[in-house]
């Protein structure tokens, strides 16, 4: 101003001057203007040549430092001089007066854009740079949940910081928000801070004694015969001795039906494996989930975690354990404080669809701001497993059959080129589990959920002696869980293959004699069956005949053609669906199944595969591969697709 003020009297002065005499004045007023301007010009320049180099320098990071700094238990500071002269003099007081009129000016504009940013501004004496990370952590303390989820989606989407910036956040945020970040897919694991150091081992002990000791203080009354036997396998017996009285004549691939291989092959067992089975059962009793806890049990399955890192079986089992425990809200913080979400979120980045769905399951459990449902053991989320803005306007359940898995069963069809053991996730070459690629990239709508459960075609390969499990009993146990999941919310398709058909034929006929289960009856819009033996199997019939050398199971004995269970259930569904109108979809094979390498059986044939109602379709494949599409453009997946978006068309439009 005081330029533009000396400009104007001199110009007033040139004006006004008489005309020739005075031409040296006015040459010389203008030069003094000239270098007067030139003077401010020349001195601005160098004041913001300083003011660039020094926030160039402010920004400018000892990346060194950086990294011996970024693994330590606290937050990296920028050193200052403790030369008050440096500190306090006109320069630096100067530029802090700077930045905080800068400061105050953007918190004003922000309150008047809807305050995106708090007040933080204001509050918080932090460098330029600086300000984001603070501001997302003052967001994702917020009280309105909304500004909570943005913030923690804005960190996820942030991929520009340095080490020590995603350290801070690691280290200042709360329980919520370091959840969210594990369930939102394009997070980064600098977020995580590595598992604290687990205690020492006692000298004259070793992990098998410390899981000994581990169930040996849970209590051991009014339990479940199941959990006294595992329990008692894993306490008093050696890896040895186990593994011996687990054999038995049905060995299992975990490829679908079993084959009689040998008489005397023994699969291997250890007490790591028999305790975990134990603990798997003991951790579904929420007391008893308690006392894992007070009894070290967290850091104790973190190292056995890391000690079985080529092991997934005996990964997964721990996973189910955290993922029951995750069930209890009350444990929900001293599972953080364990390190364990540092462990989940890398295994839900994991290739492997197994691994990746336990990971999820026990986020989703842990994950109480943005899910009301909670997926006890044996039900999976294959999608979505991470925070979505996709609303779900549907489910999709797939129920496995007698010897199935909830993975497994719903992999592409085995080939020559591709071994299942050795493929990872490439979803243009081959899919261990189609619903959750081919399935979920179609209809991103869906929330597609697999369940699991225990089966087997011989007591002698019983998991629990002492179990003895029907349809009826399944079904109930099934129905509970999926509507603590909250089926019957939405609009529900249920797909099955085998005797998973029959379990959900039971489940629909049992909620619709339950008031509190009704949402799940009138959301229901279809079913789709593989090869369900709705008048019985073959299989049960070769098993029944050869009884006293194979000992079929309850199940097996359910499918028999003259059960009086099976045909009153084939009756009653039948009434039942024509009268709600129920759309189906049945496949049926039309190939033998090879069972080992001598025995060749048409499990369930046409006329048993035909329920009434719906259409009937066979297909040139085996019982096994009824449910295995070869690729993704096949007739079977294709026709399967088909029936879900006809079926569930209005619901996906609105």
């Amino acid at each position: 101003m005081s330029l533009a003020a000396y400009c104007i009297i001199c110009c007033r002065r040139i004006g006004t001057s008489a005309p020739p005499p005075q031409s040296t004045a006015y040459w010389r007023d203008i030069r003094n203007i000239i270098k007067f301007t030139g003077s401010l010009i020349l001195g601005g320049s160098l004041f913001l040549t300083y003011e660039v180099l020094a926030l160039k320098k402010s920004l400018t990071l000892d990346t060194q430092v950086v990294e011996r700094e970024k693994m330590k238990s606290y937050i990296y500071l920028h050193t200052v001089s403790l030369d008050k002269r440096e500190n306090y003099g006109i320069t630096y007081q100067a530029r802090k007066e700077l930045h905080k009129v800068v400061r105050k000016v953007l918190a004003t504009s922000a309150k008047i854009l809807r305050g995106p940013f708090a007040d933080t501004l204001s509050t918080v004496d932090v460098e330029d740079h600086e300000c984001a990370v603070w501001l997302l952590l003052r967001k994702s303390r917020s009280e309105d949940r909304m500004a909570r989820l943005q913030a923690v989606q804005e960190m996820s989407e942030t991929h520009h910081w340095h080490d020590y910036q995603y350290r801070i956040i690691a280290q200042a945020c709360d329980l919520r928000t370091l959840i969210g970040l594990a369930r939102s897919k394009e997070s980064d694991l600098r977020f995580f801070l590595p598992p604290p150091p687990l205690p020492s081992l006692n000298e004259d002990t070793c992990i098998e004694e410390e899981l000994r000791q581990l169930l040996a203080s849970l209590p051991q009354t009014e339990l479940d015969e199941c959990i006294q036997y595992f329990t008692s396998l894993a306490l008093s017996e050696s890896s040895q001795s186990l593994a011996a009285q687990k054999g038995g004549l049905w060995c299992f691939g975990g490829n679908g039906l079993p084959y009689a291989d040998s008489f005397g092959e023994v699969p291997s067992a250890t007490v790591e494996m028999f305790c975990l089975e134990a603990l798997v059962k003991h951790s579904e009793i929420p007391t008893h989930c308690d006392e894992i806890e007070a009894n070290g049990g967290l850091q104790l399955l973190q190292r056995l975690y890391q000690l079985h890192k080529d092991c997934p079986k005996v990964q997964r089992n721990i996973m189910r354990i955290i993922g029951n425990m995750a069930l209890n809200e009350h444990l929900h913080s001293t599972i953080v404080r364990s390190g364990w979400v540092s462990i989940l979120a890398k295994a839900m980045k994991s290739p492997r669809i197994m691994e990746a769905s336990h990971a999820a399951r026990t986020l989703a459990n842990l994950d109480r701001e943005t899910m009301r449902e909670k997926y006890q053991d044996g039900v999976y989320v294959l999608h979505p497993q991470y925070r979505t803005s996709q609303p779900i306007k549907a489910d999709v359940l797939f129920i496995h059959g007698l010897m199935g898995a909830a993975f497994k069963t719903w992999r592409q069809q085995d080939n020559e080129q591709v071994l299942t053991e050795k493929i990872l996730e490439d979803d243009a070459r081959y899919t261990t589990c189609w619903p959750k690629t081919w399935l979920a990239r179609d209809c991103p709508a869906l929330r597609i959920i697999s369940v699991e459960y225990d089966t087997s075609l011989s007591d002698w390969r019983t998991r629990c002696p002492m179990e003895r499990k029907s349809i009826a009993f399944r079904s109930d146990e099934l129905l509970r869980k999926l509507r603590a999941a909250g089926v019957g919310d939405r609009p529900v398709i249920w797909v099955s293959h085998s005797m998973g058909g029959l379990l959900v034929k039971k489940m629909l006929l049992e909620a619709s004699k339950k008031p509190e289960m009704s949402t799940v009856i009138n959301n229901t819009r279809g079913i789709i069956f593989y090869s369900v033996p709705h008048h019985g199997s073959h299989l049960a019939e070769y098993s029944v005949n050869i009884r006293y050398l194979l000992f079929p199971s309850l199940e097996v004995k359910e499918l028999s053609k003259d059960s009086p269970s099976l045909k009153t259930l084939q009756d009653d569904f039948l009434e039942f669906a024509k009268d709600k109108n129920f759309r189906v979809l049945n496949f049926v094979e039309t190939l033998p199944t090879y069972i080992g390498s001598m025995i060749k059986l048409h499990v369930v044939p046409v006329e048993s595969a035909d329920l009434g109602i719906g259409d009937l379709i066979p297909v040139d494949v085996d019982h096994l591969n009824i449910c295995k599409p070869k690729k993704k453009d096949a007739f079977l997946y294709q026709r399967t697709l088909q029936f879900i978006c006809e079926t569930l068309a209005k619901d996906l439009e609105d």
